[in-house]
């Protein structure tokens, strides 16, 4: 009986080994994953508790509706559409200031502060709230990002006027306890999560991104087509200049 085992162990490709191999460390890595999700709920769930002291740390900007509009009939209308849309900036002092070389000189000027705007996502998520009226409100418009090299959708609000920066002290009046132990094992799982050939296996086989061929095919067909409509332009510009 025993030579029937090991006989049978023998017989196991060296590709069966692998593929077992491989599915025990996808097996692991999914376990990882999972608990490092759990770990993140928790951390999110801990309570804020009430300080005895409340006591300010620096200033927070952010935009408010002026006083003409929130005295108009629509004052709360866009004051709704500011609660969406609203950023806030912490500083240490009134002034709002960062450093800029010009002229081989550090300098300090003021930092910039725009409103948000949403993307294609949060403009189809029910959840965010969206009115069909507040959508009347907004610019449907194109950037295009270097990184994905892809056109990205985004709304922007086209009634900035209506808002106007505030200042006001930042009051702290909650803090939130940190347990150690968890931060640790939180760290420790991020750490061997994020790693380049970890998060592959992650992206991949739980996600479901990979880089497919499609991708790249795509991309050359781009590239194929820039070409031909330069070859194309260079073609006419030959054609007038012989005609000339």
């Amino acid at each position: 009986m025993e030579n029937d085992n090991l006989l049978s162990v023998r017989l196991i490709s060296l590709r069966s080994r692998k593929r077992i191999i491989r599915k025990d460390v996808e097996k692991q890595i999914r376990k990882k994953y999972k608990h490092s999700k759990e770990l993140w709920i928790i951390r999110r769930n801990i309570p804020w508790i009430p300080l005895d002291e409340p006591y300010q740390r620096g200033f927070v900007r952010f935009f408010a509706v002026r006083e003409d509009v929130m005295r108009t009939e629509n004052g709360f209308f866009f004051d709704g559409i500011l609660k969406k849309i609203n950023t806030y900036m912490y500083s240490e002092s009134r002034k709002f200031l960062k450093k800029k070389r010009k002229f081989g000189r550090r300098i300090y000027v003021e930092r910039e502060q725009k409103i948000n705007r949403i993307s294609s996502y949060l403009w189809n998520d029910p959840k965010f709230g969206l009115t069909p009226k507040e959508r009347q409100y907004f610019l449907k418009l194109e950037k295009y990002c270097p990184i994905k090299k892809t056109y990205e959708i985004y709304y922007e609000f086209m009634e900035p006027w209506r808002f106007v920066l505030r200042v006001r002290p930042n009051i702290i009046t909650h803090y939130k306890p940190v347990d150690f132990e968890l931060e640790k094992e939180y760290a420790e799982l991020e750490s061997y999560l994020c790693q380049h050939k970890i998060a592959g296996i992650i992206n991949k086989k739980i996600h479901g991104k990979s880089n497919s061929w499609k991708m790249k095919y795509k991309s050359d067909q781009t590239g194929s087509s820039k070409y031909f409509r330069y070859k194309n332009s260079a073609t006419e510009i030959a054609e007038i200049l012989q005609d000339v």
